[in-house]
């Protein structure tokens, strides 16, 4: 029962960061559409500064995404046994 109590915790625990980067990338649609209407309103034709926010933003989408949906929950989860396994030696 254990085995099952584990796994559904680490279910919760990516569904939780799948929904929480889909909720991120859902503010930036929203807000990089309002600041491209923005530009079109007011500025058309000029330079298009919209893409400096989108950029940089979308580097930090990237970085969520790639944390979310590759094996970085692993990564997270070998190095808290690590530390864990430090600890115990520490104290025993």
């Amino acid at each position: 029962m254990t085995d099952d109590v584990e796994l559904r915790r680490l279910a919760i625990r990516r569904a939780d960061m799948k929904l929480a980067f889909r909720s991120h990338m859902m503010a930036y649609v929203v807000v990089n559409a309002g600041l491209v209407a923005i530009y079109v309103m007011t500025s058309f034709g000029d330079y298009f500064w919209p893409i400096w926010p989108m950029l940089g933003w979308g580097i930090g989408l990237g970085t969520h995404a790639v944390s979310v949906y590759t094996n970085g929950e692993n990564v997270r989860d070998r190095l808290i046994e690590e530390e864990l396994e430090k600890l115990r030696k520490t104290r025993g």
